[in-house]
Formats: structure tokens, C-alpha cells, sequence
């Protein structure tokens, strides 16, 4: 018997909607040839447009639809013309992040034999790690409440055992599951700059602690200017990364940048009952409505929410779906023939997202 699966959908602002709109198609199209799972969608109103229609960013009734939903598909969020009174930019995004209690910001940088990368990549070598952001505290913890002087300005870093150690152990989880897939060796490495702040020492603490219930895992630590090193120079090293907010937002676009670009990075922000998807990038109002932007990076968002969702109802078959979805996109940039303009390509939007469902489809045939 095949379950009814929610799916809360916010479109966004820019090219949110135009990458949005394929990506939600193929889900269609998966779900309406699945034997065990249906997927629904409902759309959530949200983003800058709306604020400046409406007065609100992020409207309680679509806080509840994604209080309501089984997972959140968000698309690229925000515009630099719109802002709230304190000059910062409109961020549902971050208030679902901290309304929901997403605590662990999964980013995942991957680069396939034969894909281009600014790197110049030994014979052999491929790029396979995530990068764990904590989502909810950290520098953003004063996020829109700073104090602000004539004279000075103060933002207040927060960390708490409650939250690091439920990321501690959301990221070992996370390595073991790669280790028993064959992706890692079981590596986590800490992220932190404890040589300079008590407060990273005390992150480290709780990670140390955490580390010892997992003897089959291997833990280690480095500091955020070592590791940032480290991914240009040899980033075939690392397996699962861990830091602080501010630090993960820095280094996941460095990650995106080893992919080639924002538009081939998603990410995922979880907590122990919800789940965003979404992709790295920003809104692009400066292409938006010509139909080039690059789906890529939702579509993958979108195989990374199949894969969770398979693993939180323990549904094969959603798992081997978003694989199957990811590896379809994998394939289309790894050949290069259908990619936007940013990857170097000239397909259009529709084009780029019609290749990964011809591949699914010739994947079945």
C-alpha cells in the first residue's frame, strides 16, 4: 500500500520559481511510477516578493503548512532591493531554520571523474565529502537583534551542549551511514578555531565526548583556516566535516566553488522532526525570467529530501529514487553536453532538467 508522503513547496523569489517548477515536475513523475510512496505538494507563500506585497516574509499560515508537511522544499529565497527596516536581507529561510529547530545544515560536496572542477585533480582522485553546519546559533545567533551604537556594533556567538550535542550525533550517524555505503572511511573531522576561542573549546568538548561513543568511527579536528586550505589542496581527504554556523556558511561555498559553481550544490537543513531542501545559490534576480538559470542544484536538493525521507519511513525504494535522481544529474554535468551557461554550457532551464529525466528514463527502460 503506497504512502501519502506531504511535501511543503516555497517557490521563492528570482529564479526560484523557474527551477522550482522542473524540479517539482520530476518529483511528479517518480512518484506517479512508485509502488510504495505518493507524493502531494502543497504551495507555501513566502520570500522578499512577498514581504514587499504584503508586509510579511514568512506568513504564519505557511509556518504551519511546513509545521504540517513531512518535508520542505525551498527554493532560492531573497532579493538584494528588499530588506527589512535594519538593512539586512528578507531570510525565511534562516526563521524556518530556527522556528523548526533545524539544527544540522547538511552540505555535500561531490565532483565525479570527468566533471569539471577549478581544480586540477590527480589521476584517480575524486571528491566525496558533507560538510555539517550547525543552522540555529552560533554567529547568527543575533541575527536582526545586534547591538548597534554610533560608536560600535556587537553580535554575540552562542553555543549550547543542547543543540552540539544533537548535531554531534546527527554527523557521526551521518558517517556511519556513509561507511556501511562504501562513501566514507568513517572520518569526522571538528571544524573550530579552539585555539583562540573558549567558546570553540567548549565545542570541542562536546564533540570529543560525543566521538567516544562511536569506536568504530574515526574523529579528528582541525582549525576553520587549516580546513579551508586543506579543501583546495587536497580535498579528497576529508569524509564528514562538522562546524559552527558562520564558519559552515564560509566553507560551503568554497565546496560549491570546487563543484564549479553554486547552481551544483544542495543542501539540507535538519532537525530531529522537520527537514528543509534547498539549493546553496541565491534568487539571480539578474536572470531571472530568460530561462537559463541552472536547476541543478534543486533537483539535487530534491534527491537528497527522497533520500531522507526513505531513511525517516524506511522506504527502499524513496532512497533508490533520490540515488537515481542524484546520478542522472551526476551523468548529465560529468558529460557536459546539457549544462547552463554558468557550468560553461548554453542549455536553457527546461532543457537542462528535460536531460535528467531522459536519462531516469533511459536508466528504466
Amino acid at each position: 500500500m503506497s504512502k501519502t508522503i506531504e511535501i511543503a513547496v516555497f517557490s521563492g523569489d528570482g529564479i526560484g520559481p523557474e527551477i522550482t517548477e522542473p524540479t517539482v515536475k520530476i518529483l511528479h513523475k517518480l512518484s506517479e511510477r512508485a509502488s510504495s510512496y505518493i507524493l502531494g505538494f502543497t504551495d507555501a507563500p513566502a520570500g522578499a516578493d512577498h514581504y514587499a506585497r504584503t508586509g510579511e516574509s514568512l506568513p504564519h499560515a505557511s509556518l504551519e503548512i511546513a509545521r504540517r508537511s513531512d518535508a520542505i522544499l525551498l527554493s532560492a529565497m531573497g532579493l538584494p532591493n528588499v530588506r527589512y527596516a535594519d538593512g539586512t536581507e528578507i531570510s525565511p529561510q534562516i526563521e524556518l531554520r530556527k522556528a523548526l529547530t533545524l539544527f544540522a545544515g547538511v552540505r555535500p560536496v561531490t565532483v565525479r571523474a570527468g566533471q569539471n572542477t577549478p581544480l586540477k585533480m590527480p589521476e584517480g582522485k575524486e571528491i566525496d565529502f558533507v560538510l555539517v553546519r550547525e543552522s540555529t546559533e552560533g554567529l547568527f545567533h543575533t541575527q536582526g537583534c545586534g547591538e548597534v551604537t554610533e560608536n560600535e556594533a556587537r553580535e554575540t556567538l552562542l553555543i549550547t551542549r543542547a543543540i552540539s550535542e544533537k548535531l554531534f550525533k546527527f554527523t557521526f550517524d551521518l558517517a556511519h551511514q556513509r561507511k556501511l555505503a562504501g562513501r566514507g572511511p568513517g572520518r569526522v573531522t571538528c571544524v573550530d578555531k579552539a585555539n583562540v576561542f573558549r567558546a570553540f573549546a567548549f565545542f570541542r568538548e562536546i564533540f570529543d565526548a560525543e566521538a567516544k561513543k562511536h569506536p568504530t568511527l574515526t574523529a579528528d579536528h582541525a582549525y576553520v583556516d587549516a580546513t579551508a586550505l586543506w579543501m583546495v589542496q587536497k580535498p579528497w581527504d576529508f569524509d564528514v566535516l562538522v562546524t559552527e554556523n558562520m564558519f559552515g556558511d564560509i566553507l560551503s561555498d568554497l565546496g560549491a566553488g570546487l563543484m564549479g559553481g553554486l547552481g551544483l550544490a544542495p543542501s539540507a537543513d535538519i532537525g530531529l522532526d522537520h527537514a528543509v531542501f534547498q539549493p546553496c545559490h541565491g534568487s539571480a534576480p539578474d536572470i531571472a525570467g530568460q530561462g537559463v538559470a541552472n536547476p541543478f542544484a534543486m533537483i539535487l536538493s530534491a534527491a537528497m529530501m527522497l533520500d531522507w525521507l526513505g531513511f525517516e519511513n524506511e522506504n527502499p525504494e524513496m532512497r533508490a529514487d533520490g540515488q537515481r535522481l542524484r546520478e542522472a544529474v551526476e551523468q548529465v554535468v560529468a558529460q557536459g553536453a546539457t549544462i547552463t551557461r554558468d557550468l560553461g554550457g548554453a542549455a536553457s532551464t527546461q532543457a537542462a532538467a528535460e536531460a535528467v529525466e531522459v536519462l531516469m528514463s533511459l536508466e528504466e527502460a
